[in-house]
């Protein structure tokens, strides 16, 4: 055991001593019961003279002054006998100190050794981070390794392998996530539920292409639920990668139509649908020609780091400037990635950046500008990354925007 633990440990029993121990262990006053004893035999004293006047005036027989008598006697003794045993209680019950002082301690280790962990207190520091309901990279790497080595043991868990795969997902080990969803579809088979998650860590693993296996899945998985809400966006995604806009534009006006009146996403997704009808539109040769000259939207990014967090990068840090939709889904629509050591750095995002062809810079109007430095060089925001942010940024603007990075991802 810690020295921690015999520290609390021993504080905690202290204080027990000091509330039970005190009141055993005080000095009683003696003298007490002995002026108590003196004034009873006084008072029956008394009462003995005046029973032997009332006698001799007439006033009782000689029968009923013995058998008073008797009864003062008898009242004197029992008087006497409860003073004399509340004096004795008093002085044995210091005895109790000294047991007490012995079984406080040892019954306290021997319940704790049986029912108690007193490896909690050197784990303080992981319950405060659980506490504050923001866990470290560490710890989700910790619960990622945990849940893993529990399904070894658990090889028929499906919910544990979805949540397995969608964690290593969110790490970006898409190898592992692989596995993970890989074990879960051996075990229910042709399931949306797992087919798509499936689909989409492949693609991702494969340089985002949806080529191949995973648009088979998921052209398998909306066979089974035609209104899966993911599998139709996950649809318009690999059709519009494959140069199929209208399919795209199929899966998206389904997609909308499901969504609820008050879903942010339902706008975005509308506004996709619309400049992509466009370049259906204006898809005519000459059109094609003057959109090949013409540089397109761009937005020029100036990223610098603030002073107070200069001494907490490292040159080899990532930095990640990319634009996001005001609304909607967080993908970004542009990403460059740099190293801490270029900056401060000016970059410019336009569609080449673009991770999707259906989800390109050029169809927004205003967008949301972020530069992050991350030490794990993940894609997806952690924990303790530092990022600045400009909230709301007009592609039609010809100046530079300027982001300090001067915050911390909480």
């Amino acid at each position: 055991m810690n020295s921690v633990f015999w520290l609390v440990a021993g504080v905690m029993i202290l204080v027990a001593f000091l509330i039970v121990l005190p009141p055993l262990w005080r000095k009683r006053d003696n003298s007490t019961p002995d002026d108590l004893d003196l004034r009873n035999i006084r008072i029956a004293r008394d009462r003995l003279v005046e029973l032997k006047a009332n006698k001799e005036s007439g006033g009782i027989s000689q029968v009923q002054y013995n058998e008073q008598v008797v009864e003062l006697e008898q009242a004197l003794s029992d008087d006497l006998e409860l003073a004399n045993s509340s004096g004795n209680m008093q002085n044995q019950g210091r005895w109790l100190v000294y047991v007490l002082g012995v079984a406080i301690p040892v019954l306290s280790a021997a319940l704790y050794w049986t029912l108690g962990n007193y490896q909690a207190i050197s784990h303080s520091n992981e319950l405060n981070q659980a506490d504050s309901g923001v866990p470290s990279p560490e710890a989700i790497n910790k619960m990622v390794v945990g849940l893993a080595e529990k399904l070894k043991a658990e090889p028929n868990n499906l919910k544990g392998w979805l949540m397995l795969g969608r964690s290593y997902k969110v790490l970006e080990k898409y190898p592992e996530a692989i596995n993970a969803f890989a074990h879960a579809y051996q075990l229910v088979g042709d399931k949306a539920e797992v087919m798509l998650p499936y689909a989409e860590v492949l693609a991702l693993s494969n340089d985002n292409n949806w080529t191949g296996k995973p648009d088979e899945m998921v052209k398998k998985a909306l066979a089974l639920e035609p209104d899966n809400l993911n599998g139709l966006w996950l649809s318009a995604m690999a059709s519009g990668q494959q140069g199929d806009k209208k399919s795209a534009i199929g899966f998206l006006r389904k997609l909308e139509a499901l969504l609820p009146a008050e879903s942010p996403d339902k706008q975005q997704i509308h506004e996709i649908i619309t400049n992509t009808e466009g370049e259906l539109t204006n898809a005519a040769p000459a059109t094609s020609v003057q959109s090949a000259a013409s540089p397109g939207v761009s937005v020029d990014v100036q990223v610098s780091l603030g002073k107070e967090l200069q001494p907490t990068v490292n040159p080899e840090d990532t930095v990640f400037i990319y634009a996001q939709a005001l609304s909607g889904p967080k993908m970004p629509l542009a990403i460059i990635r740099k190293q801490a050591r270029e900056l401060p750095l000016s970059v410019s995002l336009t569609d080449a950046e673009s991770m999707l062809p259906n989800m390109k810079l050029s169809s927004f109007k205003q967008v949301r500008l972020l530069a992050r430095i991350s030490k794990s060089g993940s894609a997806m925001p952690q924990p303790g990354d530092l990022i600045g942010v400009i909230e709301q940024a007009n592609l039609a603007d010809s100046h530079p925007y300027k982001i300090v990075i001067n915050d911390q991802v909480k």
